[in-house]
């Protein structure tokens, strides 16, 4: 392949997903914000994500508290998604914690991956890879804008 031809074709990758970006962040942001769930049942949140549970007054608080920063992660996105001036930062937010959560299940094996983890893991890692190319796209943009 020659350079203009992959110059066209990474730009139209490029524009493609700052065009898509919207969509992508809702869906995103309402499948993240589910894990509200983990504040609300709590065992079973846990059991189906990692096929294990946590017991005791310390677990239920670290837990709960982990389901809802999750959620709100999900709705910053969804926010970000209507309001073009937030939506860098959900992005980075998001793609940080989504990164930090793949890393952290990973670093365990194929421990939790058969369970609703290893879904998130692949889904996430989807989204991180989106959310960087947006991210780098609109930085080259908006570097044209300010030079």
């Amino acid at each position: 392949m020659n350079n203009d031809l992959m110059s066209f074709a990474k730009e139209h990758s490029m524009n493609t997903v700052i065009r898509s970006i919207k969509p992508l962040m809702i869906v995103s942001g309402i499948l993240t914000t589910t894990m509200v769930y983990a504040a609300i049942a709590l065992a079973a949140a846990l059991q189906s994500t990692f096929g294990e549970s946590l017991n005791g007054p310390v677990a239920e608080l670290i837990v709960r508290n982990w389901g809802v920063l999750i959620a709100l992660v999900g709705l910053m996105l969804i926010h970000g998604a209507f309001n073009p001036s937030t939506r860098r930062l959900a992005i980075l937010a998001a793609s940080v914690s989504k990164v930090a959560f793949i890393a952290l299940v990973l670093s365990n094996g194929s421990r939790y991956l058969e369970y609703g983890a290893g879904t998130a893991v692949a889904i996430d890692s989807l989204m991180v890879v989106l959310f960087s190319g947006y991210l780098a796209a609109t930085r080259s943009i908006m570097n044209r804008v300010i030079e």
